[in-house]
């Protein structure tokens, strides 16, 4: 089993429980500050991550550091059990996946944007509206600028992409003339 199907396990289950026992928004910000925290601290990490420490010292150091977090008991009882089966190494994905389940729930969408210069605010919030639409969700938007795509805009939705970039369209171009001669 991957890493990542592991770690999928561990959120849906997570996620599963949040949803019928606490708040899945704020078991994911515990979760955020757990992993920001172990993350964090270079030392920590890697003493928690390594296979040659022992899992008994793994788990007094998860032990000792949690109460101060002052974590929902489902977050609580969670790392600590990762942290006895040896199993931290896990908590990026974990947290990736249940924020991916949380925005699903919340039929939110990640779209990250590209263009070739910086959006103005009034034309981003009509891209905004446009994804919106044409998903039928509501649109957490991400913008970057590479000057490669000459112009237009690269919107990327999960595992769609809406390519109007002036490369692309140039690029069709070429294949059609190169097509009809």
């Amino acid at each position: 089993m991957t890493q990542r199907t592991a770690a999928a396990r561990y959120a849906r289950a997570l996620f599963d429980v949040a949803l019928a026992e606490d708040d899945p928004q704020l078991v994911e910000q515990q979760l955020t500050t757990v992993v920001e925290v172990f993350t964090g601290h270079a030392d920590l990490w890697r003493a928690v991550t390594n296979p040659a420490v022992p899992v008994q010292k793994k788990r007094a150091v998860v032990d000792e550091l949690l109460p101060q977090l002052a974590l929902q008991p489902v977050v609580h009882k969670l790392i600590a059990m990762m942290a006895g089966r040896d199993r931290l190494l896990l908590l990026p994905d974990l947290l990736d996946t249940y924020r991916t389940r949380l925005l699903d729930h919340q039929e939110v969408v990640r779209a990250d944007v590209t263009t070739a210069v910086p959006l103005a605010p009034e034309r981003a919030e009509a891209l905004k509206d446009k994804l919106t639409a044409i998903t039928g969700r509501k649109v957490l938007m991400q913008t970057t600028t590479n000057t490669d795509i000459i112009g237009g805009v690269v919107a990327r939705i999960g595992s769609t992409v809406y390519d109007g970039s002036v490369k692309r369209q140039l690029e069709r171009m070429q294949e059609r003339l190169q097509g009809a001669l």
